[in-house]
């Protein structure tokens, strides 16, 4: 498969999978069952039904904090999604339509606010916010406060 190809079903599966997880997937289910069904009205009802159990074992996992069943079902929907692809050639540029539709439900669910922080009061060495971080190194350059280190002239 072509290393672009790869990469959209890479992202597309990363998607699905982070939308069905959070309550914007009622929002976008419809249209992922529209293009997995590739338009077969008799299929519909078997694509509702696998997504709803992969959705079903996806949100127990995260509620137990089981997280190699995510990567599992990212795998599983790249190689589902490759198998469409190579069905249909055409299907490329219908999930990257899929994928610019979602993009706005995956980068924020409902229910979930906007983030706005301000670092203020001194001199800050280092900041950091994010979720989930391991394996760390932060260096410095001297003291904070020292002429010639970050922060100071």
């Amino acid at each position: 498969m072509e290393p672009e190809l790869v990469t959209l079903t890479t992202t597309a599966a990363t998607t699905l999978v982070g939308l069905m997880v959070t309550d914007s997937w009622n929002r976008a289910r419809e249209r992922v069952v529209a293009f997995l069904a590739r338009g077969d009205d008799a299929r519909t009802p078997a694509v509702e039904e696998d997504l709803e159990v992969v959705r079903v074992e996806l949100t127990e996992a995260v509620d137990s904090g089981e997280e190699p069943v995510l990567a599992d079902a990212e795998a599983g929907w790249r190689t589902r999604l490759r198998r469409v692809l190579a069905a249909d050639p055409e299907a490329a540029a219908e999930l990257r339509a899929l994928l610019d539709e979602l993009a706005p439900l995956a980068a924020g669910s409902e229910g979930r606010g906007t983030v706005h922080n301000v670092i203020g009061g001194g001199t800050q060495e280092s900041v950091i916010q994010g979720r989930d971080f391991s394996h760390l190194t932060i260096h410095t350059h001297g003291r904070p406060g020292t002429p010639g280190t970050p922060g100071r002239p």
